[in-house]
């Protein structure tokens, strides 16, 4: 049988993306994506913010790195990566990112509410496709 390790996040980037390159040359684009959960408590509604690290690779990350302000709404399909290391005090750590196979980057809008940049899916390695 095999293993599944399918995740899908929608949410708001909570940052400026950090773009960087691999010693090979290889661009890795770094986002942090919030987020929200609404659930009731008696007559109450509580709001539950969650946040995930997005790691982004290739060409998709250059598109990512350009088009990911703050704020952007943001759909990632992906999977999950632990990364385990050990302290300098000997102490075990993990963390759990998401690596983005696709990401639908969702339309910017200005104050007055027009639309200033138009939704983008981009999708592995193949060219930005605009979708309107």
């Amino acid at each position: 049988m095999n293993n599944l390790n399918v995740m899908i996040l929608e949410g708001n980037c909570v940052r400026e993306p950090e773009l960087r390159e691999t010693p090979k040359g290889t661009p890795v684009c770094n986002l942090s994506v919030a987020t929200d959960r609404y659930y009731k408590i008696g007559e109450n509604f509580e709001k539950e913010v969650s946040y995930f690290d997005v790691e982004v690779w290739g060409k998709m990350a250059i598109v990512a790195s350009q088009n990911c302000p703050k704020g952007r709404g943001v759909r990632v399909s992906g999977r999950l990566k632990q990364g385990r290391w050990t302290g300098t005090d000997g102490s075990k750590h993990s963390k759990i990112t998401i690596v983005a196979d696709k990401m639908e980057l969702k339309p910017l809008f200005n104050k007055s509410g027009e639309k200033i940049k138009k939704q983008l899916v981009v999708d592995g390695e193949a060219e930005d496709t605009p979708v309107f």
